[in-house]
């Protein structure tokens, strides 16, 4: 059971990892024009508070045997944090006022679960409040991928879901919610649970519209700005390759809430 608990730990790291490192596509267009364009930041702001929060509940000190949780999540939050950097080098004036004013809000969430969690409470208390902070969290994410697959209802079109990306975040989901079966821990297993479902569902949307993956005209892109989620945006206009500009902030939201 143990190594059996082990192997998918190693293998949800894996995987994670290749997702975490998908958006470089996104800030090596950022670096190359030197702006932001029209992404927005708040998604990698929520996933860095993500990462610290799932990466601390997996220390021993506050839960044992989920040190992978913590390697994975830890790795995730450095990568995250180069990101949040790289945005606000080159984020309009106003916009890096607010993505300021979020990294802010981020840390002083963590520090105070943190803290709390060192000086007040111990024990088993103190994971199930770990573990609750980083559920309350990951779930509070869940309106990407269900923002994704509202739009692939939509517009009927798979452009903004492409099939290995969905399929590895079905695994990924999928290998981590056997992970907390294993360890019997349900602060692991619920959250990538219900995102292992979501991937399913992703793949289900796939196979239903697979056939359909033109680019989406200008107009269709903007109509579909209503369904996005708060902390998603869906470009309202095209790239030289007629392609929405902000499609790899969606593909990056999609993913990262089944981590933990």
């Amino acid at each position: 059971m143990q190594v059996l608990h082990f192997l998918f730990g190693v293998l949800g790291n894996a995987i994670a990892l290749f997702l975490f490192l998908s958006p470089t596509v996104t800030f090596r267009r950022i670096i190359k024009k030197k702006t932001t364009e029209d992404f927005s930041g708040v998604p990698y702001n929520m996933t860095l508070l993500n990462c610290l929060l799932s990466a601390w509940y997996g220390l021993p000190f506050v839960s044992p045997n989920n040190l992978l949780v913590s390697t994975i999540n830890g790795t995730g939050a450095v990568i995250e944090f180069v990101y949040v950097t790289i945005f606000l080098i080159y984020a309009p004036k106003k916009v890096k006022s607010h993505m300021m004013g979020l990294l802010a809000l981020v840390v002083t969430i963590f520090t105070s679960v943190a803290l709390v969690s060192v000086l007040a409470i111990h024990g088993q208390t103190r994971k199930v409040f770990c573990g609750s902070a980083a559920v309350i969290f990951s779930v509070c994410m869940y309106g990407s991928p269900l923002a994704v697959m509202s739009l692939v209802i939509k517009t009927k079109s798979v452009e903004f879901m492409p099939f290995l990306l969905s399929l590895l975040v079905f695994l990924c989901a999928t290998f981590w919610f056997i992970y907390g079966l294993f360890g019997h821990d349900i602060f692991i297993a619920i959250p990538n649970g219900c995102g292992s479902v979501l991937g399913a569902m992703q793949l289900i949307l796939y196979m239903i519209y697979r056939k359909n993956k033109g680019s989406l005209s200008k107009s269709a892109t903007t109509s579909t700005q209503a369904i996005a989620h708060p902390c998603v945006e869906i470009g309202d206009k095209l790239d030289s390759d007629n392609n929405p500009v902000n499609v790899h902030q969606h593909l990056h939201d999609s993913f990262v809430v089944e981590q933990v």
